[in-house]
Order: C-alpha cells, then sequence, then structure tokens
C-alpha cells in the first residue's frame, strides 16, 4: 500500500512539473516562434522521447506544428485558445498598459469595484495601486490578490472558490456564490473574443461563468480588451454586445464597431489618435 501510494505520488509529481514544461516550451515558441528537440531536452534535463511528446501535446491543442526535429508556432494561433496565464500576461504589454490607464480614467478613490482573472486586469490592478485610494475590490485572480496584498486602505475581497491550474484564477460554484453576494459600482472584465454576431466569449466555460456573475453585480458593466480580440469568436459565450455598458480597448475600432456601439448605447473608450 505504502509503495503504491509513492507511485501515486511521483506520477501526480510527473503530471504537475509536465504542464510546467509545456508552459514554458509555450513561452519560447512565443518568443523564438521555433524550438527543436534536441535543445530543450538539455534545458529541462529529460529524454528527447518526452520532449516529442510535449510537442505532440502542443500540436494536438493548436499552439505549435511538430516539423523535423521539433515544432514551430502555429501562425494561425486562434484567439480563442486558452493559453496559460504566465504566457498571456507576456502578450499585448503596451496594448494592456494602455488600457489600464484609460480604466484608471473612469475610477474615483473609495469605488468599489470587480476585477477578473485575466492578465490585462492585473495591468489595471496594478495602475489603480498606484493612482487610487481607498479602494473596495472583490476578485477570483490570484495573481491580482498578491498584487494589491501590500496596498494600505484597499479592502481586497477573494470570491473563494476552485483554483484552475496554471491559470491563477478561481472558478466554480463557490466563485460564482462569493461574486454574486457582492453589489459593487463597476465591473472590469476580458474576454478571448468580441464579434458582432455572437458577442462576448471566452475560451471555457468556467471563465465564462465568472465573468457573468461579475456583470450581474455591478451597476456598469465595461469591457476591458485589446484589438486583437476583435472579430473573433470563443468557445463559451458570455453575453450579447448590448448589455455592456462600456467597452475600453488600445485603438479606435473599425467605423462598423463604432457604429455598432452607437446602436446599443455602449460608450467607447480608446486613446486619442495621433
Amino acid at each position: 500500500m505504502i509503495q503504491s501510494g509513492e507511485k501515486t505520488v511521483r506520477r501526480g509529481s510527473d503530471r504537475m512539473l509536465a504542464v510546467e514544461r509545456r508552459n514554458r516550451i509555450i513561452e519560447k515558441l512565443q518568443e523564438d516562434r521555433r524550438v527543436v528537440v534536441s535543445d530543450l531536452a538539455d534545458v529541462f534535463k529529460v529524454s528527447e522521447e518526452t520532449i516529442r511528446r510535449d510537442l505532440e501535446r502542443l500540436d494536438k491543442d493548436g499552439i505549435a506544428t511538430k516539423s523535423y526535429g521539433g515544432a514551430v508556432v502555429n501562425e494561425g494561433l486562434s484567439i480563442d485558445l486558452d493559453l496559460p496565464f504566465n504566457v498571456r500576461r507576456k502578450r499585448n504589454i503596451p496594448e494592456k498598459q494602455t488600457i489600464a490607464r484609460l480604466v484608471a480614467e473612469m475610477v474615483s478613490d473609495g469605488d468599489f469595484l470587480m476585477l477578473d482573472a485575466s492578465s490585462t486586469a492585473v495591468f489595471i490592478a496594478k495602475t489603480l495601486k498606484n493612482t487610487k485610494k481607498d479602494l473596495t475590490i472583490v476578485t477570483n485572480s490570484i495573481e491580482i490578490l498578491l498584487e494589491l496584498s501590500d496596498v494600505e486602505g484597499y479592502n481586497v475581497i477573494s470570491s473563494g472558490g476552485i483554483l484552475k491550474g496554471g491559470y491563477l484564477a478561481l472558478t466554480g460554484p463557490q466563485a460564482i456564490e462569493g461574486l454574486s453576494s457582492f453589489n459593487v459600482e463597476k465591473s472590469f472584465f476580458s474576454c478571448k473574443g468580441i464579434d458582432p454576431k455572437r458577442g462576448i466569449t471566452e475560451g471555457n466555460s468556467y471563465f465564462a461563468e465568472t465573468k457573468r456573475a461579475m456583470m450581474y453585480s455591478a451597476r456598469m458593466r465595461v469591457l476591458t480588451v485589446d484589438s486583437s480580440k476583435f472579430n473573433n469568436v470563443g468557445f463559451s459565450r458570455v453575453c450579447d454586445l448590448k448589455e455592456l455598458d462600456r467597452i475600453v480597448t488600445d485603438r479606435k475600432p473599425a467605423d462598423t464597431w463604432l457604429e455598432l456601439f452607437d446602436r446599443y448605447r455602449i460608450e467607447a473608450f480608446y486613446p486619442e489618435e495621433d
């Protein structure tokens, strides 16, 4: 029994290490656009066969395309692909910083807010902590809880819930119940895709459910989304466009989008063009 238990623990540890290793391989693909099996085996101190299995998994997930001796990043990488948090946080950084600055302009000292577990929301939290006082922030993001843990005068509340591995996000029924038990002035949330017909969509149902709970707990619903998300569709629906009050993005949307926002009385915020 003891030996069996020890083997089980080791297998569990191997699975965790495999997830971390694949996440780091994804980072290298994002940076270098290609990877080589032998190089990765040296870096991670594992067999080449282990690396090939990792690349097969990434190929199956649509993140990479296997090639002779390695893999290249999938240039057709869809925006609705559910990439790990540590990868997403390194993408489109200037755009997220721009969105965070615009969000800070619509937040006042003493506001009650909700922030989702998106990488964009982390940039918002970083900006708010340096510019606003006495905020109450409810979130399902572990990263935001840590980011704001040392801010004097802030009341930071966790939604509770089940930790979704690799995403630093709390999800599940407890998270939904926790978010739904508060009433705030503004909720800020991101998405995987925004489409004229499909509306606001996410990469999986867990994230879609928590964002809906945030929306229905807020007087004002604000979508914070960089321009790469426009005209893309994710797996799970969050809401219709008409359910939004505001949208904050990093550049002026196309005229067709602005007309659509006007039709639904959605206020659009973006930087002034040079």
